[in-house]
């Protein structure tokens, strides 16, 4: 038997041939975020390139976790999660609450993603606790011997957060200083903002209001609420 072989009539196995392929379940969570199009996809995955994900979309749909839809001329093709996949998003989900539970918050602090989280955080901003007009929030990441990353998130009333990697030229109400393990960390519950601004690792300059209601319009990760150890302890490679 090859190494890459299951034996096919064990269903753990079956569901492993399925999943186990690299990003899989990353572009489910990422479906089940909301994203359709392919360019979405990938924004939420940002470390997966543009022909694994085309390769991995295809398997996916042959396999029936997908379907894709308005392929035909001039349109742009959507990818839909079918009934199928959709019964693994509760699984999937345990799984990551698992992780959040039980790995070692140093690990999971490595190999950080900029572009990923910001993505993520732009998902959750609450406009309901935003002044009721356009805001415009602009999030320096130091993350050394790395240059600085900048993203500007653009928020309107009745309208969904826009996430810009390059300057829109609007003023900018509200800068966020901060490293990116600081910000990953308070916004995944390994630490919490009110903790990281104390130390300095995250500053805020600008609107008072908006500062000082971070933690109202900024909703965390939901795996932040997820019990663990320490929740406010800084990470010590102990749980």
């Amino acid at each position: 038997m090859a190494e890459t072989s299951y034996p096919r009539f064990c269903p753990v196995a079956m569901a492993a041939s399925l999943l186990e392929p690299r990003w899989t379940m990353l572009v489910l969570c990422e479906m089940w975020s909301g994203s359709t199009r392919f360019n979405e996809i990938q924004r939420g995955v940002p470390g997966m390139s543009p022909g694994l994900l085309s390769k991995r979309l295809k398997e996916m749909e042959a396999n029936g976790l997908l379907s894709r839809r308005g392929s035909g001329p001039g349109a742009h093709a959507e990818y839909l999660t079918t009934p199928l996949a959709d019964e693994l998003e509760p699984l999937i989900r345990g799984l990551g609450e698992w992780a959040h539970r039980n790995i070692d918050c140093e690990a999971s602090l490595q190999d950080l993603d900029a572009r990923m989280l910001m993505w993520n955080i732009r998902r959750k901003i609450d406009l309901l606790e935003l002044p009721k007009r356009k805001s415009v929030i602009q999030f320096i990441l130091n993350d050394p011997p790395n240059e600085a990353a900048k993203y500007w998130l653009v928020a309107k009333p009745g309208e969904e957060t826009d996430l810009c990697y390059a300057d829109p030229k609007h003023d900018v109400d509200l800068y966020v200083v901060a490293g990116l393990r600081a910000l990953t960390s308070a916004w995944m519950g390994h630490s919490s903002f009110e903790a990281e601004i104390e130390a300095g690792r995250i500053t805020l300059t600008g609107h008072e209001l908006m500062a000082r209601t971070l933690t109202r319009w900024l909703i965390r990760s939901s795996f932040a609420e997820v019990a663990q150890h320490s929740p406010d302890a800084a990470c010590r490679g102990v749980i």
